[in-house]
């Protein structure tokens, strides 16, 4: 595994080694003594082609991220909300798919969000705490100050999704 810096402080992209024989393909996701993060629980999510998810956060017990796309290829967005941070309000893009053999690690503090760009994905979340309902919220993806060029033409938004916050109105809180 290769750990590959990006110009966000903690944020960084993870490359892995596949290693094929006749019977398929195996791959190491995460390593303890590479990234040095606790994760507390796993999720996985399919999406269709098309599909919007984010931009997702939780303003108490924030949580960091390791992405992985266990099939499909995504176009993955990550949103500096540190508000401390000379990359606050910048946003990371980067492609994660199962051929690229990436997976990409998301410190706390950001918001995080991707676009489907296959007919079938599935994406693997490691997460550093557990979900509250109580603290979740979302920046709109497509709030015109964060200029996030997505590739999907006609893009696939849940209701809640549509209603998250203005990153005008996060700044004020």
């Amino acid at each position: 595994m290769k750990i590959i810096k990006t110009k966000f402080k903690g944020l960084f992209i993870i490359r892995a080694k596949e290693h094929h024989d006749k019977r398929g393909f195996f791959r190491e996701i995460y390593r303890q003594n590479m990234l040095k993060q606790k994760f507390v629980f796993d999720c996985m999510s399919y999406s269709k082609k098309g599909v919007i998810r984010g931009l997702h956060y939780q303003y108490k017990n924030t949580q960091a991220h390791l992405v992985t796309v266990v099939a499909g290829k995504i176009f993955d967005v990550a949103l500096d909300l540190r508000k401390n941070s000379r990359t606050f309000g910048k946003v990371f893009t980067t492609i994660l798919s199962k051929t690229k053999n990436t997976s990409l690690f998301i410190p706390k503090g950001f918001a995080h969000g991707f676009c489907a760009l296959e007919k079938f994905n599935i994406v693997h979340y490691k997460i550093s705490h557990f979900t509250n309902k109580k603290y979740e919220c979302g920046i709109l993806w497509n709030d015109k100050n964060i200029k996030i060029n997505w590739p999907a033409k006609r893009p696939i938004v849940s209701k809640k999704d549509k209603k998250n916050i203005s990153f005008e109105k996060f700044i004020k809180k």
